[in-house]
């Protein structure tokens, strides 16, 4: 039986290390546009959602959908958990997938390989990801969940950063949840090596070169040209070096268990 597996892209203007940071110009578009038009190739899902909030300053992400035929959902504005669980309700979602709005150098088809091994493995994992542990560059965060373990996290997760991030509730409990990996396909772990994630003026700065170089020969290049363009280049991947290997774990690393940090 098909699975109607819906994509939640979440959105917000007010980011606070880089505001706005979705809505910075990328080869004549929006960072937004870009992120959900890779995303929107990905074969193996149902539908594609920007889930932004209920705050006005939103406003510009629910136009901006609405002007380029992307559907739209708002929802709470710091519990994210919240916001994918009705996001999923409203679509009818059998699956929810979790895929951040500052991933624009995305590939859909690690998107697709991430769910491929979902489907392959229906029945047996309660949550599949590249995150646990991460292997690709990080940028391609894909978390995969079927819709009754989402709404198990929504009922029971009561720790902010249970709330805000979405899915710890489910990954940090093992022993509740079965948890499935997709690694990088080489063997190679480049997750702390390179980073394609837009959190930083300097990783718009890295994404907008990466951009400028590829885009106009290929608007949908994939993840192996970015590899090459930056063996050939590797001034660009210092552009945003400073910042490797930083994420949001760090500061509760005292509540996390070792999955997450593996």
């Amino acid at each position: 039986m098909s699975q109607n597996i819906v994509i939640v892209i979440q959105a917000r203007s007010g980011s606070t290390r880089l505001p706005r940071k979705v809505l910075k110009p990328l080869a004549g578009k929006t960072v937004l546009y870009h992120m959900v038009k890779r995303v929107e190739r990905a074969r193996l899902a149902s539908h594609v959602v920007v889930a932004t909030t209920t705050d006005p300053g939103d406003d510009i992400i629910e136009s901006l959908c609405r002007d380029n035929g992307f559907e739209c959902f708002r929802g709470n504005e710091t519990d994210l958990l919240d916001r994918h669980y009705r996001a999923g309700i409203k679509y009818n979602a059998d699956v929810v997938v979790k895929i951040p709005s500052d991933c624009p150098l995305i590939d859909p088809q690690i998107i697709d390989r991430v769910l491929r091994y979902h489907l392959d493995n229906c029945g047996r994992f309660d949550y599949v990801s590249n995150l646990h542990p991460p292997t690709y560059p990080d940028g391609n965060d894909v978390e995969v969940m079927p819709m009754q373990v989402l709404e198990t996290a929504w009922r029971e997760a009561e720790k902010e950063f249970e709330r805000e991030h979405t899915t710890p509730f489910i990954w940090n409990n093992p022993e509740r949840f079965r948890i499935g990996n997709v690694t990088w396909e080489t063997g190679l772990d480049f997750s702390n090596i390179l980073r394609w994630v837009l959190d930083y003026e300097e990783d718009y700065q890295f994404i907008r070169t990466v951009y400028e170089e590829l885009y106009p020969v290929n608007p949908f290049f994939g993840f192996d040209d970015v590899l090459h363009l930056l063996s050939i280049r590797p001034e660009i991947r210092g552009l945003n070096n400073m910042y490797r290997g930083m994420n949001w774990y760090g500061q509760y690393e005292h509540e996390l268990k070792a999955v997450a940090l593996s």
